[in-house]
């Protein structure tokens, strides 16, 4: 089973994860890490890769980040290693809830690819969808 890093500014992590899991019940391999305001880097990097090591089952890890380019990404992706890390950014809810219930079975590659296709794919603007659904245009 692929492990679960989210890895985000502020509080955003925790609240992603809380909020799968209220939402598919407990995971395991599966974990959050912050940055907030006044953080130290060096910090960040050391529990991230205490947490890397506590959710590999032996899978690899992908890390979900909230943003390319941001501390949070910068550092996840110092972890990159083929068939092993893999980072994705612009993490949302519906990438997370597929990551915890598609996982299964699945390798690192094809589970990245699968979390970046849904996780675009729940983006939507509520006018569009709703004017398609009604027959408006």
């Amino acid at each position: 089973m692929v492990g679960i890093i989210v890895v985000a500014h502020g509080r955003l992590a925790e609240a992603l994860t809380e909020t799968a899991e209220m939402i598919v019940g407990h995971a395991e391999a599966f974990k959050a890490c912050s940055f907030c305001q006044g953080s130290d880097v060096d910090k960040l990097r050391k529990m991230l890769k205490t947490t890397i090591k506590e959710v590999n089952t032996g899978d690899g890890v992908i890390i979900l980040t909230d943003m390319f380019g941001g501390t949070p990404s910068n550092i996840s992706l110092s972890f990159l290693e083929r068939n092993e890390v893999e980072v994705i950014t612009g993490v949302n809810l519906p990438m997370v809830i597929t990551a915890l219930t598609k996982r299964e079975g699945k390798n690192i590659r094809d589970l990245a690819q699968i979390l970046k296709e849904h996780g675009s794919h729940n983006i939507n603007i509520a006018s569009e969808i709703l004017s398609t659904a009604i027959g408006k245009k």
